[in-house]
């Protein structure tokens, strides 16, 4: 292989390094529906979901930390950034996917986690998704017969949570609020919660519509 073609080589892998194994950019989508921990563990059973990353946004903290989320004072949500294949789903099925794996009438936050930081939101990044975003929202009031309290809302900064929040449900490392390994305190929270019974409840055959399983 000559020099010219070996830097051709070279640039070409870097190129796919970037794209990932799917051979195409990239997208990204953000949720609020509850405790992260939970709507994460979800997402990463969903078919073109690549990452989940667990995060605070919509407050006028800058770089809030866990700590001061929780007080309900900075008006953040607990939330969620999905990064996706679109060659292997679309932000209309992950839209969908969300509705189906939340309590969309809840107003005061979800199943056993109530406050500001755990209310149900959609941020979206164009107009694009602002149109899907509301449609999906129209259909499930519509599916429902009630009204939808989920709100819609441009994305503003996403704040990453700290490192232990991240993958939590399939971590052992110890969780340093409990001093349990963070998978056994997830599931002992998810069983608590009753988040499963409260969405089959909700939506019948369709709970969890979109996913390959969850935890």
């Amino acid at each position: 292989m000559n020099r010219k073609s070996f830097a051709l080589a070279v640039a070409l892998t870097g190129a796919m390094a970037m794209t990932g194994a799917q051979g195409a950019e990239t997208a990204t989508a953000i949720f609020a529906g509850g405790c992260f921990w939970s709507v994460e563990s979800d997402f990463d059973h969903a078919p073109g979901v690549i990452s989940t990353t667990s995060g605070y946004i919509g407050g006028h903290v800058p770089n809030p930390t866990y700590e001061q989320v929780v007080t309900e004072t900075t008006g953040h949500r607990e939330a969620v950034k999905v990064e996706y294949d679109p060659a292997v789903t679309s932000y209309e099925k992950l839209v969908d996917t969300y509705f189906h794996l939340i309590d969309p009438i809840e107003s005061r936050g979800q199943f056993c986690d109530f406050g500001e930081s755990y209310t149900t939101a959609i941020y979206v990044g164009n107009a694009d998704e602002l149109k899907i975003a509301e449609a999906g929202k129209e259909a499930t009031a519509q599916a429902l017969g009630k009204p939808v309290a989920t709100v819609i809302a441009m994305a503003p900064t996403f704040y990453p949570a700290e490192d232990y929040h991240q993958n939590f449900w399939e971590k052992s490392d110890i969780y340093p609020f409990s001093g349990l390994p963070s998978n056994v305190h997830y599931a002992r929270y998810r069983a608590g919660c009753g988040k499963n019974a409260q969405v089959e409840a909700i939506w019948g055959k369709d709970a969890f519509r979109g996913l390959n399983g969850h935890a």
